[in-house]
């Protein structure tokens, strides 16, 4: 009856209702089966066989004495290893001795993991404690290499191009106006730019004057901006004329036209003219460099606070691995609101090479992204797993094509290929790595989030993956601690799930105006012998025997779409703002190009559901320009 009611999933390795079973007999029972098979004249003696095939993915076996226990484990060995049940055993053992000793003391104060075991996770697993020189700031890295590379192209728009001499100069003349605006340390300026020179200008001015850049992705709905403008507290909004006109922008922000800045001191004989010198840095790495604004489960995004020093020390930390040099060329291919942006736009400039501003149609063109990578040479290729998805088929049927000549069939430049910003499926790039093989790009998976700046760790990807279950994310950055906790803070032992949090060097300064919500995912470092933070970051994984981490999934209702973190709580608040809706749950779901979101609605009047397919129809796109009006494209189910 169950079977039917529940309809499980049904597979011919498995139990359909469960896989694990714990059999637990007393010598009452064994002594009853014994009595039962007296026979006069007979001695019988019960024996045990052994079953040598698993009817089970695990069974656990006891045998109650009268003065002991016997127990035994039956494993399916193509799921477990024998290494893991030991563990298990040696964990159960240490379990029931800890009932047996202290039978008073709460569930949750039970050790599964010994000192020796407890010290090899939280210890020699974090034995991270590198430091960097991180006395500078990023803009004076910029300077840096616009000192050395002066001609070396910095930026491609189009068929526009800047060297690092001209971007410099023109950032340069766009600070002294911020500054004489009143733009210093930990001062928040709004950019409201298209894909252009002009946006990454603008940026590079607001963090020379001093001040932190607030990304304002002008394609977001109105109330949405509106929202982060007043949220963020910005006096100076960066844009342009164009979108100046769109905006809806509050009578207390003042704002600067880029477009028109640059074309008035474009001259060097103009009137007013700003000068192109590098401003006198005003800042320490402890300032903030940007704030970027997030989903939020409450319905309103939040800002996170990132510093100079954060920034730095990333790709210090990471360039053991990558050796990034001037020759390189990357893509400006996300958004400059998503923070995968920021590995983006100062991987290229930090290091003196190129970065390629996509156009935001070629982002949504695999044919026209291919082209462009093959045209301009790239060799730093970031992308979210889903956004590669649909460049792979074209990239491996140019590959393929025996039709092409030989200077054609290597068209791509690639180094490296770096996956960030949602789970990795490993088992979706065989088609990659039957055409390209596993080091020529080499693939890498980097599993961070905003609040722990862009990246925490790094996992080269192999053909050997394909066949491995699970997301791995690799290994923890030098500078950065991790830790798999359980709901008590206990380290979880190797291969069970728990809450997985960050500490050191990468974490943010917090939640703008939002200090009830940074202490609570802000915390104290229990293991930290200084006075550390550790970042909960909401994500459930489990450590790997070589204290590596596979990504398992979220703990609560957050989902991340193309990269985008989305609070699913925040879209059901918008929809149940309607006057329409008496309630609404939206759920990812996987469809035909990922991930996709799906909302369900209650509507207050019933007849809606009765109704016919246009009636629905129409209150359907109601439901949907209502959520557009407050959320952007990459919210709306």
């Amino acid at each position: 009856q169950l079977e039917q009611t529940l309809r499980p999933e049904r597979g011919m390795g498995n139990s359909p209702l469960f896989q694990v079973m714990y059999n637990h007999q007393t010598e009452s029972v064994q002594g009853k089966r014994e009595a039962s098979t007296n026979i006069d004249g007979l001695d019988i003696t019960i024996v045990n066989c052994e079953n040598n095939t698993a009817k089970f993915d695990l069974t656990l076996d006891v045998d109650e004495h009268e003065f002991d226990f016997s127990a035994s484990f039956n494993y399916a060995t193509d799921l477990f290893e024998q290494s893991t049940i030991e563990r298990l055993t040696k964990h159960w053992q240490r379990l029931l001795q800890g009932i047996v000793e202290k039978p008073s003391q709460r569930i949750a104060e039970l050790a599964l993991l010994d000192q020796a075991e407890q010290q090899h996770i939280i210890d020699d697993w974090n034995d991270t404690a590198v430091s960097y020189d991180t006395s500078v700031c990023i803009h004076q890295l910029f300077e840096e290499q616009a000192k050395v590379n002066p001609n070396n192209t910095a930026l491609v728009f189009e068929d526009k191009e800047l060297s690092y001499q001209a971007l410099n100069q023109q950032g340069n003349q766009l600070a002294h106006k911020l500054r004489e605006l009143g733009v210093g340390p930990d001062t928040l300026v709004g950019i409201a730019v298209e894909r252009s020179l002009e946006m990454v200008i603008g940026l590079l001015a607001i963090i020379k004057a001093g001040g932190a850049y607030v990304p304002l992705d002008p394609d977001y709905p109105q109330a949405r901006l509106v929202y982060m403008i007043e949220d963020s507290g910005i006096a100076l909004l960066l844009t342009q004329s164009h979108i100046e006109k769109q905006l809806d922008i509050p009578t207390q922000v003042s704002c600067v036209l880029i477009d028109d800045f640059l074309n008035d001191n474009a001259l060097a004989d103009s009137k007013g003219v700003y000068s192109r010198e590098n401003p006198v840095n005003n800042n320490s790495p402890s300032n903030l460099a940007y704030v970027i604004y997030t989903s939020g489960s409450t319905g309103k995004p939040k800002g996170v606070l990132q510093t100079h020093h954060n920034v730095n020390r990333l790709f210090q930390a990471t360039e053991q691995w990558f050796n990034f040099t001037d020759k390189d060329v990357w893509t400006l291919f996300h958004s400059y609101a998503f923070d995968f942006s920021i590995w983006e736009i100062f991987g290229a400039l930090l290091q003196g090479g190129k970065l390629v501003i996509v156009p935001f149609e070629v982002t949504r063109s695999s044919s026209d992204f291919y082209n462009l990578l093959c045209k301009e040479k790239v060799t730093v290729l970031n992308q979210t797993p889903s956004a590669f998805s649909q460049l792979m088929p074209i990239s491996c049927a140019h590959f393929n094509n025996k039709n092409f000549n030989e200077a054609a069939h290597n068209a791509m430049s690639l180094r490296y290929v770096v996956f960030g910003g949602e789970a990795l499926d490993v088992a979706s790039l065989h088609p990659w790595f039957d055409s390209f093989g596993d080091n020529s790009p080499q693939l890498i998976n980097m599993y961070g989030i905003t609040e722990t700046t862009v990246h925490v760790t790094y996992r080269p990807l192999l053909l050997s993956d394909i066949d491995k279950q699970g997301s791995p994310i690799g290994q923890v950055i030098n500078d950065l601690t991790w830790y798999v906790l359980d709901a008590d803070f206990n380290p979880v032992v190797k291969g069970c799930s728990g809450e997985l949090y960050i500490g050191c060097s990468g974490l943010a300064r917090g939640y703008h105006q939002r200090p009830e919500l940074t202490s609570e995912r802000f915390i104290a470092d229990p293991f930290s012998q200084n006075g550390g933070r550790l970042y909960r970051t909401g994500d459930l994984a489990r450590y790997q025997s070589d204290g590596t981490i596979e990504y398992v999934g979220r703990i609560d209702h957050q989902v991340k779409i193309r990269g985008f973190r989305i609070e699913l709580g925040e879209i059901e608040s918008q929809l149940q703002s309607h006057e329409a809706i008496r309630d609404a749950v939206v759920l990812a779901q996987e469809g035909n190009a990922g991930q996709q979101l799906v909302a369900y609605i209650i509507p207050n009047d019933n007849q809606i559901i009765e109704a016919d397919s246009d009636a629905q129809h129409a209150f359907r796109s109601e439901m949907k320009t209502h959520l557009q009006q407050a959320l952007p494209e990459y919210m709306v189910p």
